[in-house]
This record gives structure tokens, C-alpha cells and sequence, in this order.
């Protein structure tokens, strides 16, 4: 538990119940402030359905969700969720930007009228300081006890008229998952909230003190805490277990890339079906001219190529929900934890390292939690070694085109499940040696103990879940509208000039092909041919470009394959070509937005620099070691 924040003298805290009236043409703005694991977003998402959006503060990284909480009958209210925080001393970034925003410090956002805090009601005692640090700040305030059916199932209660008048401000027991009592939080926003009477807080600068004020208000207030979850007790007993536990974990991660390989195919294939049918048809109908070959050869075979993997995507973002809301994630750390520790890192570097499997760039701004700047710089060199989704349509294709499939443990994981997992294991041991190098040397500094707050194990919910995967199909779509799409056109204008008789010139001599044989010396000794050369470039801008760009430049080929992509790839390039274009991926760093967030959050060029020399260097050396031995 942190201690408070804006401590002093004992205070009469006001009447802080009301949101105040709409100024004239400005909507109100309510934070939203809480511990993590508080189910914070969980109300948050409740309260804002779809009208949301991600952003980061102007100079700073730290991300926060803004979104509308829509009223009937009367003005709609902009909401904020903050990031989770114990207290409001800044020591971290994520709490620098909390205390900031509740401040009015905070440039290109106003002040907050009002604040809602969000409790976990089955850890009332550990949360409870955080509401003091708040009052401090004489802003309205609503206090909402999450978790409320968890609360009642484990034998818990608490008095909230009591709790209410300890605090001077309105409290509301809910459950955000359920939906049980959001609507006080509808009447909060709108002014509808009676207020208790004024109080005397004392609010003490001091650890001991703040936690002595948690338990009298809880003991008060006629809390009674929940006992332990009898089956968190008895799954804990094996997800924790010393020798059981990784065993579960490392069974979970097979089944889950089993699962994406089998449970998304049907899927994948309608898509390309789809695709492939009305190129088809948008080629019979429309006349041969330049306007056919940019939207059918370009774009319909490049952009498409990648849509391919949208629902392979959204199926690995679904376990990553159903593990995280289901209480897993928080276990699996505990594990992770012992390996982050032989490799010199702490455990406050699992989480940006988990997140990195998602998108190295919020990964990257996640390490702004991570006190000890040595360590925070360890965690973003590491970061891009963990396999983000946007490589997870590479992998498919080479290992679809050169594995075939064949049961490997049993009936229960095949050969393309274990060859992706492996790659997975394979980005993990490059950032655990990676670490270790550097704690040992150049970044070396003392272990801090890891501190995890365990959360009960709970059913996650499909409209949670929904609207996060609703959010990544969106984010993907964005990506292959805007990058994908503007590579994929600038790829096919490089590749149908220059013009030789009015028509495009064969592919090699393209300025495209030209500009692939320029570069392939340099990369034939990895197997790969010019072609290849072309998608290692353009996939500097994202990752799963390299797929859009082979899709176009097969495409465009007058000899093309009618078995597609894969069918192309199995034909231009070895076996040990393929391991090493995997193993290139697993290590190279081919996204130029990392590179620019890693410039942005180490100060300057240094670290950037020799994190993309180390890794294409890394790359190059292991991928031509995997040529020369299976090529």
C-alpha cells in the first residue's frame, strides 16, 4: 500500500456530493480514479459503450481513455479513466498523471468537476487511503464499491450510509461486470445524489497513520471483509504451485495456439474466399486500364493479403481477455517472475513485457510504471522481442506454407501450434538474454521485490470482452486503411513504372524489382530472393506489411500461382530460406513506430540506435546460421 497524498492538518471535508451545472456550451468533465484491478475500466466501459477513444497527454505516453457518458434528458458527460493508482504521490508517471489532471495541471485538459473513485469492495482496508488522498482536493466526489456480487457470495457486507458518513461524500455499492447499481452513478453524474453531512478527516503524511484511518472508517462503517474465495484457494494451490503451475501454463499457452490455428481457419478461409471472389467478379466487370490494375492487383491482393488474419488476430485477443478478466494473467505473472528474475529484471516488467504481445508501443509506455530508471530502460530494449500480433500474420503464412500439419504431442497439439509457439519461446529467450546481458553490465542495479495484488478468480463477461474486441477489429481496420493501404499503393506505382508501351514493364525491371536485386546480395546468404528484399523494406513501417507487399508483388505477375500466396512462397524460397525469414522476424526490430517511441521515452537517438543495430545484427547472424544448417 502506497501512503497519502496532500496530507496535513486535519480537515472539515465540504459537502462533496454535487456535479456542478453545465457551464454555457462546456460539458462536464468527471475523472475516473482508481486502484488497479478495481474494475475502474470495467465502469468506465459500462458508462461509455463505443463513444470512446485512446489517447496519450501532449509530451506524455502514458495512455488514458476518454468516452461520453450519455444522460437521458440531460447534457452528456465527458468522462476520463485515469490510470490505476494507490495513491497520489507522484513517483511514477502514471501517478504524475493522475495527480496532474485532478490538479488542473495537466496541459490541453481542464480541470475535473467532479470524481468518481472506484473500490474494490473485497479489499476495502488496502484501497481506502486513496479516498482520502482525493478529498484533500475539495472536488465532488462519488465513491463506488465495485464488485458488489463477489462481496455478497464471499460472506462480506458493508454499511454504506455509515461508510458514507465517515467519508462526507456519497457511496454506492455496484457491480460494474453486472451492471447491479450503475445507475446511482447515472444520478451522481446528473446531480441527483443526496449528500451527507460534513466531516472532520484528519489526513496524516504518514504510512502507519493512513492505514490506522483506513481500518477505524471500515470498522466504522460496519465492514465485514469477505473470506477467501474457497475455489481461488483450491486453484491457487495448483496455478502456483512450484512444479504443477508451470506445467499448467505451458499446457494453456499450447491449447491456446492450437485453438488459433484450428478454431480461425474456417474463418480465414471465408475471408479469403470472399476476397478472392470479388477481385473476381471487380475484374470482369471493369474495364483493363490503370484504375483495374491499382484496385484489383494493388490494393484488393496487398490490403487483403492481410485482412486474412483478422480473425486469427481476435481469436488470440480473445484468450488474452478471457485469461486476464478470469484472474489467470495476474497467476501467470507470479510464474513469469522467477524467469524475469534469473534475468536481472523486476517484476513490475512483466506487465509492459505481457502487453508487448499485444503491441510493442503501448508495451513501451507502460514502463513509465517501473520506478528505477536502469530497469525501465532494460524493459523497453527487451519489449520488442515478444511476439506483437502484427508478426502473427508472417508467422502463419510461412509456417501454413512450410509445415504441414501433423499431430506433435498427441492429438492434442500439431505441428504448425508447436512451430508458432516456438517462435514465441524463441522472441522470450532473446529478451531474457537480452536482460541479462544487460542488468549485468551497462544497466545493472539492485532486484526490487515484486508486489502483486492477487484478484479473485471471476467469469468474465461477453460484453467486456466484446467491446475490447470490437476496439482491436477497429484498431486492425484503421492499420490496413491508412499504412498497409498507403504502402500497398506507393509499392504498386513503384512496380508498374517505368511504362513500356503504355503498359507496366515485367516486374523485375520495375522500378520495385530494380530496387529488390539492388539489395538481394546482401540477403541472399539468408535464402532470400529479391522479392523478399522488397517486404523486408516496406515492413519497416509495420510489421504484417511485409504480407501486403508479397501479396501485391505476386499479384501483379503474369504467371501467377491461382493457389495463392502461399502456393508462391513455397515455390521462390527453401526451407531453410523460410526458418530464417522466421527467425529474421522473431528478431529483427521492422516497426518504425517503436523505434520512435523507444526515441521518445529514453530522451533521444542513443538507445534507439543500438537497439535496432543489435537486433538486425542478431537477426542476420541467427538467420543465416538457420540457412546454412536446413537451407
Amino acid at each position: 500500500m502506497s501512503d497519502c497524498h496532500d496530507c496535513g492538518i486535519a480537515k472539515t471535508v465540504p459537502a462533496l456530493g454535487v456535479v456542478p451545472p453545465p457551464k454555457a456550451a462546456i460539458q462536464r468533465l468527471v475523472a475516473i480514479v482508481g486502484p488497479p484491478n478495481s474494475g475502474k475500466s470495467t465502469l468506465f466501459n459500462r458508462l461509455t459503450g463505443l463513444r470512446q477513444k485512446v489517447a496519450n497527454f501532449p509530451g506524455v505516453t502514458v495512455e488514458h481513455h476518454l468516452g461520453k457518458a450519455h444522460l437521458p434528458g440531460h447534457h452528456d458527460v465527458d468522462l476520463i479513466d485515469l490510470p490505476g493508482v494507490y495513491s497520489l504521490q507522484p513517483r511514477s508517471e502514471d501517478e504524475r498523471v493522475t495527480f496532474d489532471v485532478l490538479n488542473g495541471k495537466k496541459d490541453g485538459l481542464r480541470a475535473p468537476d467532479a470524481v468518481v473513485v472506484v473500490l474494490d469492495s473485497t479489499n476495502l482496508g488496502r484501497h481506502l487511503p486513496l479516498v482520502a488522498s482525493i478529498l484533500g482536493l475539495r472536488l465532488p466526489t462519488f465513491v463506488v464499491l465495485n464488485m458488489a456480487d463477489d462481496l455478497r457470495q464471499r460472506g462480506g457486507s458493508v454499511d454504506v450510509e455509515s461508510l458514507a458518513n465517515e467519508l462526507g461524500v456519497p457511496v454506492a455499492l455496484i457491480s460494474a461486470n453486472t451492471g447491479e447499481g450503475v445507475s446511482s452513478v447515472l444520478r451522481f453524474l446528473t446531480g441527483g445524489i443526496a449528500i451527507p453531512k460534513p466531516v472532520q478527516l484528519p489526513v496524516l503524511n504518514d504510512l502507519p497513520a493512513c492505514r490506522q484511518w483506513a481500518r477505524r472508517v471500515s470498522d466504522d462503517s460496519g465492514y465485514n471483509r469477505p473470506a477467501p474465495p474457497l475455489w481461488t484457494r483450491r486453484l491457487d494451490s495448483v496455478f502456483l504451485h512450484p512444479v504443477w503451475g508451470p506445467l499448467v501454463f505451458i499446457l494453456v499457452v499450447g491449447a491456446v495456439f492450437q485453438t488459433i490455428f484450428t478454431g480461425a481457419r474456417p474463418l480465414m478461409e471465408g475471408v479469403q474466399a470472399a476476397i478472392g471472389h470479388s477481385g473476381q467478379w471487380l475484374r470482369g466487370v471493369m474495364p483493363d486500364n490503370i484504375i483495374r490494375s491499382l484496385l484489383i492487383d494493388g490494393i484488393w491482393s496487398g490490403v487483403g493479403a492481410v485482412l486474412v488474419f483478422l480473425p486469427q488476430i481476435l481469436l488470440l485477443f480473445l484468450f488474452i481477455a478471457v485469461l486476464e478478466d478470469s484472474g489467470y494473467l495476474a497467476r501467470a505473472a507470479l510464474i513469469a517472475d522467477r524467469t524475469m528474475a534469473r534475468a536481472g529484471l523486476q517484476g513490475k516488467s512483466f506487465i509492459p513485457l505481457l502487453s508487448a504481445y499485444a503491441c510493442a508501443v503501448p508495451a513501451i509506455m507502460a514502463t513509465r510504471t517501473i520506478e528505477s530508471k536502469r530497469d525501465r530502460i532494460a524493459t523497453i530494449l527487451v519489449a520488442p522481442f515478444m511476439t506483437c500480433s502484427a508478426r502473427l500474420p508472417v508467422y502463419t503464412l510461412i509456417i501454413a506454407a512450410f509445415v504441414p500439419d501433423k499431430p506433435f504431442i498427441g492429438p492434442f497439439i500439431y505441428t504448425r501450434a508447436a512451430a508458432m509457439m516456438g517462435l514465441y519461446v524463441l522472441g522470450f529467450a532473446a529478451a531474457v538474454f537480452t536482460a541479462r546481458v544487460l542488468k549485468s553490465s551497462i544497466l545493472k542495479s539492485e532486484r526490487t521485490p515484486f508486489v502483486l495484488e492477487m484478484p479473485a478468480y471471476r467469469m468474465p463477461t461477453w460484453n467486456s470482452i466484446g467491446l475490447r474486441l470490437l476496439d482491436r477489429t477497429k484498431a486492425f481496420l484503421k492499420r490496413a486503411g491508412t499504412v498497409i493501404l498507403a504502402v500497398t499503393v506507393v509499392l504498386w506505382i513503384l512496380c508498374s513504372v517505368p511504362m513500356i508501351d503504355g503498359k507496366a514493364p515485367p516486374i523485375e525491371q520495375s522500378l520495385a524489382g530494380t530496387l529488390g536485386r539492388t539489395i538481394e546480395p546482401l540477403i541472399k546468404p539468408l535464402g532470400f530472393n529479391w522479392k523478399i528484399g522488397i517486404g523486408l523494406i516496406t515492413s519497416l513501417a509495420a510489421r504484417e506489411v511485409i504480407v501486403g507487399t508479397l501479396g501485391t508483388i505476386y499479384g501483379m505477375e503474369p504467371d501467377r500461382d491461382a493457389a495463392g500466396l502461399q502456393a508462391a512462397l513455397h515455390r521462390d524460397l527453401t526451407f531453410g530460406g523460410a526458418l530464417a525469414l522466421l527467425v529474421f522476424f522473431a528478431f529483427s526490430m521492422q516497426c518504425m513506430s517503436t523505434l520512435a517511441v523507444v526515441r521518445r521515452e529514453t530522451g533521444g537517438w542513443k538507445w534507439p540506435i543500438i537497439q535496432f543495430t543489435y537486433m538486425g545484427v542478431l537477426a542476420y547472424i541467427c538467420g543465416f546460421a538457420v540457412n546454412r544448417i536446413w537451407g
